[in-house]
């Protein structure tokens, strides 16, 4: 076979501490890039175009996360259904995989698109957007998400690499497109002067690139057609019903936390157009505080499964203090850097005293309690692990969005003060972790066969 599998981390044996380390590592380079790719948009617009401009691309960003969310939870269909037949070695069926999991991604994509566009209107409706920077959020969202299309197939594709046991070239790719992205961002909107129209269709072309790039690379690899349209209509529906079926539960967990977010937004739009570019500001800020929390996250979950299978749980037990002290520590390492650092941090977006107001006031509130996420989000993963994600998912909702809610309707009843609605975040975490805590020990004797 053309394509050979790359050396994987074999948890079930060596230093514990130093194997989720170098596992989480890379993932956390690639969210780097990640938050950088998305925050340029905000740094552009804060300096080139305003704080409207700012405060409509923050508006956005919810709902465009809660998307990306979605997608790169169902690229994880294409990895599994990718990986399965990989494994077997059916060279006929990895290429069947392939090409119908790439032209399904272009049709899901293809509808996002269109449906994104008309229902524009209504989703900012729905995160309650100020009048004033309404026109300006619709141009940037219809835009973004006229481009979704791209997006949802380059996230295929990247889950095809991956199932295909590459995880370098996707990474490579995020590279070059974080790099164009930041250079047409300038181009668009320091030179040209288009604004946030600019900085949609830079996001937009720097897609474009990623899928050119990432189609060239399957299609030189594995010398197989990728878009087969009324073939995959004709022969491939058990192919996207077993990627659905993967896709489908993991697009829901990549994207609750992004809508539980669409709730505290609702709160803070009622305030004014700097208030809501500082929380822009300080949602950048909390992506990059959060890196070591999701990292280790997704760590445990690999360690904890592959030592299940091996059937070493003693050896689970270990990691899962292994996995906290790392998360932790590193977590608080990060936040004494930038709690300081903040007023700082938020006026390389934005020069307006009160747009940094805003952003200090809401990172100050976050940094002290990220700790708490951190072992929320170990004990997420080692529930995914032993096969509990419904639990997961479940004290997930109840903590960052029941009982926040619950929390944000009672206090801005009282007092309207955008602190109130900061405090939500973390308050959200704290009845996150007390439901999951709760479903992690009333399961913890039988997975880890505790005396």
């Amino acid at each position: 076979m053309a394509l050979q599998l790359r050396r994987n981390v074999d948890f079930t044996k060596g230093n514990i501490f130093k194997s989720l380390l170098l596992f989480a590592i890379p993932i956390m380079l690639g969210e780097v890039f990640q938050n950088l790719y998305h925050s340029t948009d905000s740094v552009v617009l804060g300096n080139f175009a305003g704080d409207s401009a700012l405060a409509a691309v923050s508006v956005c960003s919810t709902l465009t996360n809660l998307l990306i969310g979605f997608c790169n939870g169902m690229s994880v269909g294409s990895t599994v259904v990718v990986a399965k037949a990989f494994g077997a070695g059916d060279k006929a069926k990895l290429d069947d995989s392939i090409k119908y999991t790439y032209s399904f991604g272009v049709m899901l994509g293809a509808v996002f698109s269109v449906i994104g566009i008309l229902i524009a209107p209504l989703l900012l409706r729905v995160v309650n957007v100020n009048e004033d920077i309404y026109a300006n959020a619709l141009a940037y969202l219809r835009i973004y998400i006229a481009g979704m299309i791209f997006t949802v197939v380059y996230n295929n594709s990247a889950g095809i690499l991956r199932g295909l046991g590459d995880m370098h070239t996707p990474f490579i790719i995020l590279l070059i497109s974080c790099s164009l992205n930041i250079l047409l961002d300038l181009l668009f909107c320091a030179v040209f002067n288009w604004g946030i129209s600019g900085v949609a269709w830079a996001t937009v072309l720097a897609q474009v690139v990623s899928v050119g790039i990432s189609w060239y690379v399957i299609r030189k690899r594995m010398g197989v057609k990728c878009f087969a349209l009324i073939d995959t209509i004709k022969n491939g529906r058990p192919v996207i019903a077993e990627t659905l079926d993967v896709g489908i539960a993991a697009g829901i967990q990549s994207s609750i936390i992004s809508f539980s977010n669409l709730f505290v937004w609702r709160y803070i739009n009622r305030f004014s157009t700097a208030v809501v570019a500082g929380a822009g500001i300080g949602q950048r800020i909390d992506k990059f505080v959060s890196l070591p929390t999701t990292s280790f996250g997704t760590a445990i979950t690999t360690f904890a499964g592959q030592n299940l299978g091996a059937g070493n749980r003693k050896r689970v037990r270990e990691g899962i203090k292994d996995a906290m002290i790392l998360s932790i520590g590193i977590t608080l390492a990060l936040g004494l850097v930038i709690f300081p650092c903040a007023q700082y941090i938020a006026a390389f977006f934005n020069r307006s005293p009160e747009v940094i107001a805003s952003a200090v006031s809401m990172t100050r509130i976050m940094i002290p309690l990220y700790f708490v996420n951190s072992i929320r989000q170990i004990l997420v993963g080692v529930l995914r692990a032993f096969k509990k994600s419904r639990l997961a998912t479940a004290a997930t909702l109840g903590g960052m969005v029941v009982m926040r809610q619950i929390y944000l309707a009672i206090s801005m009843s009282i007092v309207s003060d955008v602190r109130l609605v900061y405090w939500g975040y973390p308050i959200g975490w704290i009845f996150s972790l007390l439901f999951t805590g709760i479903c992690y020990l009333a399961n913890r004797k039988r997975m880890l066969q505790l005396n």
